[in-house]
């Protein structure tokens, strides 16, 4: 298990930064003397996401982990701060995602349009509090589907974009902070054992999770 902070690529990119990936194949290599290690690499969260992630050491607990992915037996939730309220405390969202490489965002689009995924969550307004003279909720994510920006889409949708999210308009609140999406907890079969592993991450103690006070809340994150 490994804690992605936000704004680090998670494999290496155009922009040249050091890649966690890399991070962590350095790290496996010098504790066994060697110059390179293995690290298979089984899911991703953008950059600007941060959060608990998993990868695996083998290649065969790689192949075994994915298969859980494409199974649906790998379970993932998120935390984020949107700005204003959703009108339903319990939501699943179904849309269409088409991703415009010339405008470099993704957009909800007709079932219909060449090239668009399917993309489904379900989602649970868990509180709300005033900030700057504005609403914002934390809510819990559960994906169902994984497509590139999926909640910061889906959520932007229905009028309660993340805050902090300068590309589908939640920096108007938000401008100056990191995206407030983190990847809360992971579920799924260790890819030897069998034994179900469950790990739980708290986001950082930045605006706007500070407005929230996550010791006192009923589930108990």
């Amino acid at each position: 298990m490994v804690i992605k902070p936000a704004n680090v690529p998670v494999c290496p990119d155009e922009s040249g930064d050091a890649s966690l990936l890399d991070q962590i194949r350095a790290y496996l290599a010098s504790g066994k003397g060697k110059d390179t290690a293995f690290c298979g690499l089984v899911h991703r969260l953008d950059r600007v996401t941060g959060g608990v992630m998993v990868f695996a050491k083998t290649s065969k607990g790689a192949s075994r982990l994915s298969d859980q992915i494409r199974n649906g037996e790998f379970e993932k939730t998120y935390l984020a701060v949107v700005v204003g309220n959703p009108k339903k405390r319990e939501e699943t969202l179904i849309n269409h995602l088409y991703k415009n490489e010339a405008k470099n965002i993704v957009e909800i689009v007709p079932m219909a349009t060449a090239n668009a995924k399917r993309a489904e969550l379900t989602y649970t307004v868990s509180a709300k509090v005033p900030l700057d003279k504005k609403d914002v909720s934390l809510i819990e994510v559960k994906l169902i589907t994984g497509r590139s920006h999926q909640i910061r889409v889906q959520m932007a949708g229905i009028g309660c974009p993340i805050f902090g999210d300068a590309k589908y308009g939640g920096d108007a609140l938000g401008k100056g902070w990191n995206l407030a999406l983190w990847a809360h907890k992971l579920s799924f079969a260790h890819p030897t054992t069998g034994d179900i592993m469950r790990f739980v991450v708290n986001p950082p103690e930045t605006t706007p999770w500070t407005a929230f006070d996550f010791d006192r809340r009923s589930h108990k994150l």
